[in-house]
């Protein structure tokens, strides 16, 4: 595993998954993280389709924390989030994937920069990954994923697509 990994919560997972898009995890970030938490968050649901696609995935690794009591110190958030942050600044993290708006508040106390789905999204476009984000966003939504109206404007407005 690399020295200052890239971690990831659950939602952005779940979107990308839902997008039949993991590997571009893969394609920007080479191997990105995910503490156990989160794996069990997200074979929470479909769990063979989901299993199945970690393990075509192997970019996607998951681990413990060296001290689990680390994540305590989150208590406002679920134990995936706190996990994340644990495990984040644990290593020195150089990238955290978080969509929840608490979960990034507590990210921006500790000073670790992060990105969320739509972010990922913006940054596969710019490096050519994909062509266009409009009719990603869409199917997101179709899929029950929750994308302020805002948030949705300033992504098409990033991406040249309005």
């Amino acid at each position: 595993m690399p020295e200052n990994p890239v971690i990831s919560n659950n939602s952005p997972l779940v979107a990308l998954w839902h997008l039949d898009r993991l590997s571009l995890l893969r394609d920007l970030y080479t191997e990105v993280w995910i503490p156990q938490e989160v794996e069990t968050e997200f074979l929470g649901t479909k769990k063979k389709s989901r299993q199945e696609a970690l393990n075509n995935a192997p970019w996607i690794k998951t681990g413990d924390l060296a001290d689990s009591e680390k994540a305590s110190v989150y208590d406002r958030l679920d134990s995936g989030e706190a996990a994340v942050l644990a495990l984040a600044n644990e290593h020195e993290t150089r990238l955290v994937i978080i969509d929840e708006k608490k979960a990034r508040q507590e990210v921006l106390k500790i000073g670790l920069p992060f990105i969320g789905t739509v972010g990922i999204l913006l940054e596969a476009k710019e490096e050519g990954l994909i062509g266009e984000i409009k009719p990603l966003l869409i199917t997101l939504q179709e899929k029950g994923i929750y994308l302020d109206e805002s948030l949705i404007t300033y992504a098409l407005g990033e991406a040249g697509e309005i």
